[in-house]
């Protein structure tokens, strides 16, 4: 069985508050699951101690049993000590589509231009 440490969605529209859950990875995602390691609360001040909740001692045993984190909850993880988390790098995120780039160059050519026309 494939296990997962995901977070499941509660509270109401647009309120939302996680439970930190250990799950088999093919359940749903609000589903059944095997053991609530804590909570996340995303609305409260990043630096909130109650902004997530997490029994340190249950999530270092299921990470040694073959529990897979998600992001998010690898994130948590990490500020705990429990796993270490390399931080992601992807240069062309930043990057312009590619038709910001069309409309880039044609701005550029219509500049140049309109500086061409002028001299």
């Amino acid at each position: 069985m494939a296990l997962s440490i995901r977070l499941a969605r509660g509270g109401a529209k647009k309120r939302p508050v996680y439970r930190i859950v250990v799950a088999d990875s093919r359940s749903p995602r609000d589903g059944r699951f095997l053991e609530k390691l804590g909570t996340y609360n995303p609305l409260l001040p990043k630096d909130a101690p109650e902004r997530v909740t997490l029994n340190a001692e249950r999530a270092a045993y299921w990470l040694k049993v073959g529990a897979q984190p998600t992001d998010r909850v690898a994130r948590f993880l990490d500020a705990l000590g429990l796993r270490p988390r390399a931080p992601r790098h992807n240069p062309k995120k930043g990057e312009p589509g590619e038709k910001a780039k069309e409309r880039a160059a044609k701005k550029a050519a219509r500049a140049a231009a309109a500086e061409g026309g002028d001299a």
